[in-house]
């Protein structure tokens, strides 16, 4: 999927400054399409130039001027062409976690150990960003039950990637602490150390 188009997905919430949007963008579309500030900056520009998104400029007073983005109708029916589109191409994985996890045994205790490691830092994130990502939900639901938002929200699109995200991280936790389980086993298995420091 080409940036520009989680771009205008993210700007149809509304308009927003090329800052707001790097920092709107952890917030709306994080939980499936990361991008750096530089990369969304140079995107915007690009995007400027070909008429999908316009910008005003706004006076500041004791900092510099921004530039606010929008979508034009001729973004708008990019993306609806976009939309409207063949299939979306299948998720493809690029984990380098998965890749240490697949390279355990090639050594001892110490390998183990690097590897339950890595992976209680996954488990951590994947916590940390599922907690986020509920506190958005209950902030979207302000009160009202999923089918209650559902039936009445202008936008469903966002609840729905939302929920995206929490089954990854659920699912990231999930295999995380699996994965921590049978290999704090192993190491115990093989030396003792590891799994006494990273299980307790």
């Amino acid at each position: 999927m080409a940036l520009r188009n989680a771009v205008m997905a993210a700007l149809l919430e509304g308009e927003a400054s090329g800052y707001d949007l790097a920092k709107g963008f952890e917030a709306s579309v994080a939980n499936f399409w990361m991008a750096t500030p530089q990369q969304l900056y140079r995107e915007l520009e690009r995007m400027e130039g070909e008429g999908l998104v316009s910008a005003r400029v706004v006076q500041q007073e004791r900092r510099p001027n921004k530039r606010l983005f929008s979508l034009t109708e001729a973004g708008r029916r990019v993306l609806r062409a976009y939309v409207a589109g063949g299939p979306a191409k299948p998720l493809a994985i690029r984990d380098e976690l998965m890749v240490k996890v697949q390279c355990v045994d090639i050594g001892g205790a110490e390998d183990v150990a690097a590897v339950l490691a890595a992976v209680a830092e996954r488990v951590e994130r994947s916590t940390a960003k599922l907690a986020r990502y509920r506190r958005m939900q209950e902030r979207m639901l302000a009160g009202r039950t999923e089918d209650e938002y559902l039936a009445t929200a202008e936008r469903v699109g966002p609840y729905l990637t939302l929920q995206g995200g929490i089954a990854l991280e659920k699912g990231n936790i999930q295999w995380g602490e699996t994965v921590l389980e049978r290999l704090a086993q192993r190491a115990a298995a093989l030396g003792g150390g590891p799994a006494a420091t990273l299980s307790g």
